[in-house]
């Protein structure tokens, strides 16, 4: 067993567990859907595993690898419930075969469990939609709030993709294997989308006490560096490492000891990780390498490594990101894309341009759900001098977020106007 002493308290497990389950996760429910041949049991099983850590590990202490008790557990489990039903459910007659032909080293296309379950996720038989829910579900661990934050839709929505993809992969029988190599293509558009929201959720987690989820953002730039030895001649695979990889560097910058967050312009640049800033360069020359010219993620990538490069925040090249923004908005249009380009416009031209772009925003609707365009529309109206709608925008994004340090830094900004 690990230090944790017996008789620990509930709530103390329950905060490892929590702990454990986001580190965890994603591999224990690749590992058992691999046995089960289906999703929706993988997470039962594991869902079980857990309520038994809760109830034993008070008495005897946290295990000295959790993850690897909470997947023995759910093992133990789907065995157990095959031999009760027997007959009466094929998906567990098949677990007992799996166990008994599986070896370790059995060869797979995909040499990763996590990876394996993103590809299976994102099979072409299910929409984009829940291709992407099903898999931040279940490979980010993300729940169902979260999503609904991210892809700006409601919960409800989240909930019925997640059912549908799950009943849709068990009616079409969808074999759990990783897909062959020449297949990949046809899910790697899903693939790199879901990644990308994975890393994005830990680098400005959308709910919670933490500005950043580290584990969680580690873990897609970890799969982004699979992927990319598996598919070294993909421009975008290398594109969206490069972005994870700059974006990744600026961490131990971005909190203060107390988790509140420093902004971009205040950070220490001195505590930017070079090395892997110098991955992100490697990353992108790669794909620049490759000569196909750059699509949505390389040009992000291109961004970040502005903000990168440079050797302060007043030496940034606005001009630059300002075109880059507009490259990639004739590529991959979105309201978010639009923002950044005229949080780049404010920088390289000032405030009133960029308001204009913003206000176009706000008369669209579409991000009237997000604390984002309040924030930064409170922002430019302070630069602008006037202070009285900027506070009651910088209200409006506190109110929004559910991120508590991204809501006490909109809050204090709100109290010096």
């Amino acid at each position: 067993m690990a230090d944790t002493p017996s008789g620990t308290s509930t709530p103390a497990i329950q905060r490892t567990l929590d702990a454990v389950w986001r580190i965890e996760s994603a591999r224990i429910i690749a590992t058992l859907a691999k046995m089960t041949g289906d999703v929706g049991l993988a997470e039962d099983l594991a869902q079980e595993a857990l309520i038994d850590a809760l109830t034993q590990w008070p008495g005897s202490g946290v295990p000295d690898n959790p993850g690897a008790w909470l997947t023995a557990v759910a093992k133990r489990k789907a065995i157990d419930n095959w031999r009760r039903r027997d007959r009466l459910d094929e998906r567990y007659r098949a677990i007992a075969h799996d166990l008994a032909e599986m070896t370790e080293d059995q060869w797979q296309p995909i040499p990763d469990d996590v990876l394996r379950l993103v590809f299976i996720a994102c099979h072409p038989v299910l929409s984009r939609e829940g291709q992407v829910a099903l898999t931040l579900r279940t490979v980010g661990g993300l729940t169902t709030g979260e999503i609904a934050r991210m892809l700006l839709v409601p919960v409800a929505t989240v909930q019925q993709r997640i059912v549908r993809a799950k009943k849709t992969l068990s009616a079409a029988r969808v074999p759990f294997d990783a897909p062959e190599p020449n297949e990949w293509n046809a899910r790697l558009g899903s693939v790199l989308a879901v990644l990308y929201l994975i890393f994005t959720e830990g680098y400005a987690a959308t709910t919670g006490r933490q500005w950043i989820r580290t584990e969680l953002a580690n873990e897609a730039l970890r799969l982004g560096r699979v992927l990319a030895g598996l598919l070294p001649q993909e421009c975008e695979v290398h594109g969206l490492v490069a972005l994870m990889e700059f974006q990744a560097s600026r961490f131990a910058a971005r909190v203060k000891h107390d988790g509140t967050p420093i902004l971009l312009a205040d950070q220490d640049r001195s505590r930017w990780d070079r090395t892997q800033i110098g991955r992100g360069l490697a990353s992108l020359a790669r794909a620049d390498a490759l000569g196909r010219g750059r699509g949505n993620y390389c040009l992000q990538a291109a961004i970040a490594q502005c903000h990168a490069t440079a050797r302060s925040f007043e030496e940034t090249d606005w001009n630059k990101i300002v075109l880059l923004y507009e490259a990639l908005g004739r590529l991959a249009p979105s309201p978010i894309v639009e923002l950044n380009h005229a949080v780049a416009v404010s920088m390289a031209t000032g405030p009133a341009a960029a308001l204009k772009i913003v206000d176009r925003l706000v008369a669209g609707g579409t991000l009237h759900h997000s604390h984002l365009l309040p924030s930064i529309r409170g922002e430019l109206l302070t630069r602008l001098g006037r202070t009285d709608e900027a506070k009651t925008e910088l209200l409006q994004a506190a109110a929004l977020t559910a991120n508590e340090q991204q809501k006490a830094v909109l809050l204090a900004k709100a109290a010096t106007l």
